[in-house]
Parts: structure tokens; sequence; C-alpha cells
């Protein structure tokens, strides 16, 4: 039985997932926008709204778990650094999915997600 399991998959197995989240994020963080298909960025939005409210919290803990999900110190010195306080009024709603249409090669839904 499969109970319990949520969350998409993107068509690869665990390793080469997480793989991708981070790159993404990471893009996301540092470049405040990435263009990409609409499942990845379904699959990522959460995960960046979760970052920045764990930083908005200023505590040993949240830094620390902040830094486990941003590796790259460029990046989290960014979050710390200028995301938190433009985002210190805000609870929720960091991020904004743009609709792109359809790729041209294999008609895949495209997005831009950017950092609002």
């Amino acid at each position: 039985m499969v109970h319990r399991k949520k969350g998409k998959k993107l068509g690869r197995k665990i390793g080469p997932r997480k793989a991708l989240a981070r790159g993404l994020i990471l893009s996301l963080i540092l470049h405040n926008k990435i263009k990409t298909t609409f499942a990845k960025t379904k699959f990522i939005q959460p995960k960046v709204e979760r970052i920045i409210v764990l930083a908005k919290k200023k505590t040993l803990a949240s830094r620390r778990l902040t830094h486990d999900l941003v590796i790259n110190e460029k990046a989290e010195k960014k979050v710390i650094k200028e995301l938190v306080p433009k985002y210190k009024d805000r609870k929720s709603g960091f991020t904004r999915i743009l609709r792109l249409g359809k790729r041209k090669g294999d008609a895949a839904e495209m997005a831009q997600i950017e950092l609002v």
C-alpha cells in the first residue's frame, strides 16, 4: 500500500529530484526569477517560501536550518541580509508564478517564478 505519499516526482528518483530542487532554489534566490516548466515552479514554490519564513525567525536554529536548505553562502547571505528585511511585514506569498505558454519543442507548459 502507498499511504501518505504525496508530492511531485518530476519523473526522477530521490537523489536527482533533490539536486534539481536545490539548483532551482539557488538560482531563484540569486537571480530573483527563473524560467522553467510549470510543474517545477509548483514543486519549488513551497520550499522557497519555507526558507524565507525560517530566515525571518532570526534564531540560531532557524539560521542552521536555512544553511542546510541553501547550501551556497552567497545565497544564504542574500536571504538573511536582503530578503528578510524586504519581507518583514509580509507573512507569506513571497513568490509569484506567471504562466508563459507552451514550449515550442515539446509543448511543455512554461512558467516564470519570481520573488515578489
